[in-house]
C-alpha cells in the first residue's frame, strides 16, 4: 500500500471539490443577481455535464498518449485557467463555454484519480479507504460555501481562491507512481449500456448522486432565497448537508467492511427517499437541519458504495474503462438533473429540488430490490474466493 501516494492522489482531486464548492454557488448567485430565472441558472449548471460526457471518451486515450500523472496535472492546469476566464470574462454565453471546458478537463482528473485511489486499495480496508477520499471530498465542498461566504459574492476573490486550489493540486502530484496501467481505448466510454444492464442499480446510484451534488451547490441556495432565507443562511442550508454527507462517510465505509454492502446500499436509498420527502414539510422548523444531515449523508453513501463495489469487481483497464462509465453516468445526472429541476421549479413547484430527489431515489430503492440486482457483483466475489 502506497500511503505517500494514496493521500497525494486524495489531496489532488480534493482540491476539485474545494474549487467547485467556491466557485459553483458563486457562479449561481452571480446570474441570480443578473436577473437570470431559474432555468437559465440550470442551463448553466447543467453545462459542465456536457464537458464530463467529453471528458470520459478522451480520457483513456490522452492518459495512453501522455501518462497517467501528467495528463492529470495538466487537466488541472487547464481547469484553473478556465476558472480564470470566470473572473475575467463575466458574460453568460463565454461563461457557458469556459463551464464546459472545465467540465471536461476535471472530468479525466476524476476519472483517473479515482481509479487510481480504488487501484491503491486493499480489499479488508477498502470501505473505509474510499469512504475516506469521499470524506475528504465532502469536506471540501463542505469548505468551498463556507468560505465564499467569508470571502463575499460582491468581488472575484471566490473564483481565484479556485484558481490557486487547482494549481496546487496539479503541483502536489510531481514524482508520483504507480497508477492504473492504460492502454487507448480502456477509458474510451464503449459498453455503457452493458454496464447499466449488468448494475443497474449502480448505475442510477451513480446518476441520482449526480444529479444531487450539482443540484446542491448550484440550486439549493437558490431554493433557500426563493423561500424566504437570506443568502447566509441559504448557503448555510449547502454546508449542513455536506456536513451529512461528510461526518457519516467513514462510519458508512467501516459498516462496508463489515456487513452486506449491498444491504447498506439500500438503506440509504431509503433514507434519502425519507429525508428527501421531509424537507419540505419541515423546512421552517428547527426539524430541518438534522433532516438535511440525513440527506447529504445518504445521497453520499450511495456514491461511496457504487465506487466501493466497482472497485472490488474491477483491476487496471477494466477500473479505468468502469470509472469512464460513472464518469458518463455522472454527467447524464448532473446534466438531467438541474435541467429537470429548474424547469419545475420555474413552472410546476416551488419544491422542485426536493420532490425530484424523492422520485430519483424511489427509483434506486425499487432497482435495488429487484431480485439478482447484484448478481454480477456475487458473481465476482465468488470468482476471487
Amino acid at each position: 500500500m502506497r500511503w505517500g501516494t494514496y493521500f497525494a492522489v486524495c489531496a489532488a482531486v480534493i482540491s476539485i471539490g474545494l474549487a467547485l464548492g467556491v466557485t459553483m454557488p458563486l457562479v449561481s448567485l452571480r446570474l441570480e443577481s443578473w436577473g437570470y430565472d431559474s432555468f437559465a441558472i440550470g442551463v448553466m449548471a447543467a453545462t459542465p455535464a456536457v464537458g464530463v460526457l467529453l471528458g470520459a471518451l478522451l480520457a483513456g486515450r490522452l492518459a495512453a498518449r501522455f501518462g497517467t500523472t501528467v495528463l492529470m496535472q495538466l487537466c488541472l492546469l487547464l481547469g484553473a485557467v478556465s476558472v480564470a476566464g470566470l473572473a475575467l470574462v463575466q458574460n453568460y454565453a463565454v461563461w457557458v463555454g469556459l463551464r464546459l471546458f472545465i467540465g471536461v478537463a476535471l472530468t479525466v482528473v476524476f476519472i483517473l484519480g479515482e481509479s487510481w485511489i480504488n487501484q491503491l486499495a486493499v480489499e479488508k480496508w477498502r470501505g473505509r479507504l474510499v469512504a475516506l477520499y469521499g470524506t475528504g471530498y465532502a469536506l471540501s465542498q463542505l469548505s468551498g460555501p463556507l468560505l465564499l461566504t467569508a470571502l463575499g459574492t460582491a468581488t472575484d476573490a471566490g473564483f481565484w481562491t479556485g484558481v490557486c486550489l487547482l494549481i496546487g493540486g496539479s503541483l502536489i502530484l510531481l514524482g508520483r507512481s504507480g497508477a492504473p496501467q492504460v492502454d487507448a481505448h480502456s477509458a474510451s466510454g464503449r459498453g455503457l449500456l452493458v454496464f447499466c444492464r449488468k448494475l443497474p442499480a449502480i448505475a442510477w446510484a451513480v446518476m441520482l448522486f449526480a444529479g444531487f451534488e450539482a443540484m446542491m451547490l448550484t440550486l439549493l441556495p437558490i431554493y433557500g432565497l426563493r423561500q424566504g432565507f437570506t443568502q447566509e443562511v441559504a448557503l448555510f442550508m449547502v454546508s449542513v448537508v455536506v456536513v451529512g454527507d461528510a461526518v457519516l462517510q467513514l462510519p458508512i465505509g467501516w459498516l462496508a467492511d463489515r456487513m452486506s454492502r449491498q444491504t447498506l446500499f439500500r438503506a440509504c436509498g431509503v433514507v434519502l427517499l425519507l429525508s428527501s420527502l421531509a424537507i419540505p414539510s419541515l423546512l421552517h422548523t428547527p426539524l430541518i437541519w438534522p433532516v438535511l444531515v440525513a440527506f447529504g449523508a445518504s445521497a453520499g453513501g450511495l456514491f461511496t458504495l457504487s465506487l466501493i463495489m466497482i472497485g472490488e469487481r474491477y483491476r487496471d483497464d477494466e477500473l479505468v474503462r468502469a470509472n469512464a462509465h460513472v464518469a458518463q453516468l455522472w454527467g447524464l445526472g448532473c446534466l438531467v438533473g438541474p435541467l429537470t429541476t429548474g424547469a419545475v421549479s420555474q413552472w410546476l413547484s416551488g419544491h422542485a429540488l426536493p420532490l425530484m430527489m424523492a422520485t430519483g431515489a424511489l427509483v434506486f430503492v425499487i432497482l435495488a430490490s429487484k431480485p439478482g440486482a447484484f448478481s454480477e457483483m456475487d458473481a465476482a466475489r465468488a470468482a476471487r474466493s
